[in-house]
């Protein structure tokens, strides 16, 4: 039987714990023989969000698993604990399949198992986690990550989304699927799928492009152009390129495309339109670029997006 070993210690999140245990401990009808034995694995007592839980065993039998989850810390300033890196560490070198859910990336950085692999995490602390571990190849804008023997998944939703694929790799899509209905959500979603994160560019403040970047987005259905952008700004397009990389990081392209993405996704959540339409009012043209473009930026096609997220 696969073992599955929950590594705790420190203080952690619940619901990630809970998600990886809820989906690893109850197998669906008809595989109770081939499922997964779940171990609780702790130094000793451990703080899970407001309850204190009794592990099963110690963190040394994290080497005699198969997988290993690293559930969510609760904070992410404080190293993690150094046993648990070990046990962790450990647990790789012994051939044990290597999980992280949410902010439980950051044992793995310390554990040096993210270094020349691409990861991710809850994208509110992507940016810490980048910083901490250069060596590693952080994208703040998938759902998770595969390298093969070692995992990460975003936050919250994204980790129950990387244990149904580590499900699908071990039992196939039909028993990912069926857990996915027993949990009552959609089925397995690809890791390269974006967080949807809502971060459009402020355009309030005292920034020296406050007022043109307000202009611009009353105007995303316009073919705006640089040149448009730079006149209305009373300067040069290379010095205005020069501002734009200051103030957003982007150039102005660059910033005039996510705004009509994003404006594309509130239209999709919130009306009925159809996509010709979403594409002529957020400056896209056609269809065609508007789902290029869509996907690109935001990971799945706008017709996937709008299911997902549609008001009715």
């Amino acid at each position: 039987m696969h073992t599955v070993a929950l590594a705790t210690a420190g203080h952690l999140l619940h619901l990630e714990l809970g998600i990886a245990y809820e989906i690893f401990g109850n197998p669906p009808l008809g595989h109770v023989d081939d499922w997964y034995e779940v171990v609780l694995c702790g130094p000793g007592t451990v703080q899970v969000g407001p309850f204190r839980v009794e592990p099963d065993d110690g963190l040394d039998r994290l080497a005699r698993a198969d997988t290993v989850i690293v559930p969510a810390c609760v904070d992410v300033d404080e190293p993690p604990p150094a046993e648990l890196v070990e046990a962790v560490r450990a647990a790789h070198a012994a051939g044990a399949r290597i999980a992280s859910l949410c902010t439980g990336a950051f044992v793995l950085g310390a554990a040096g198992l993210l270094d020349g692999r691409r990861a991710t995490t809850h994208w509110g602390h992507a940016a810490a986690l980048s910083a901490r571990y250069p060596q590693a190849e952080i994208d703040p804008d998938v759902l998770y990550t595969d390298n093969g023997s070692v995992l990460t998944s975003a936050g919250k939703a994204a980790a129950m989304d990387l244990c149904l694929h580590l499900i699908h790799l071990d039992h196939g899509a039909t028993i990912a699927n069926s857990v996915a209905r027993r949990l009552v959500v959609q089925p397995h979603r690809a890791g390269g799928q974006a967080q949807f994160v809502d971060t459009p560019v402020q355009v309030s403040g005292d920034h020296t492009l406050a007022d043109l970047l307000a202009w611009a987005q009353e105007r995303l259905d316009q073919p705006l152009t640089v040149t448009d952008l730079a006149r209305q700004a009373n300067t040069s397009p290379r010095h205005l390129g020069r501002t734009f990389r200051a103030v957003t990081g982007q150039t102005p392209l660059q910033w005039l495309l996510t705004q009509r993405v994003r404006r594309a996704q509130q239209l999709l959540e919130a009306t009925n339109d159809g996509i010709e339409t979403v594409a002529v009012a957020t400056g896209m043209g056609t269809a065609t670029t508007l789902r290029r473009q869509f996907k690109r930026v935001v990971g799945v096609p706008p017709d996937t997006y709008r299911r997902t997220f549609h008001s009715t």
